[in-house]
């Protein structure tokens, strides 16, 4: 992870399906390194590839999807919970620095 003015610049590994949720706040950025990305939003979903992005608004619902192993950089508000307005057993308060 690191940091770029009030913003984190994260880099995850994602498989499987997120859980729906929102950001009331703050607007995401998703882009895929590696593998492909299934973004879900209510009235349709968005297919991602290697090199390709999507900017998440704030408000609108989402559910992250990858069928393979995928390799995501995220942009996002320092304030940017993982989960948004949802809190769960995936909610990450306190984010790992390696």
């Amino acid at each position: 992870m690191g940091e770029i003015n009030d913003s984190y610049v994260r880099l995850v590994k994602l498989k499987g399906e997120f859980v729906w949720h929102h950001h009331e706040t703050e607007d995401e950025m998703f882009l895929v390194v590696k593998g492909r990305l299934i973004i879900k939003l209510r009235d349709r979903e968005l297919r991602l590839s290697a090199g390709q992005f999507v900017i998440i608004p704030r408000g609108v619902e989402h559910l992250p999807v990858a069928e393979e192993e995928t390799h995501v950089l995220l942009l996002e508000p320092k304030t940017t919970l993982n989960t948004g307005t949802e809190h769960n057993e995936r909610t990450v308060a306190e984010l790992e620095r390696i």
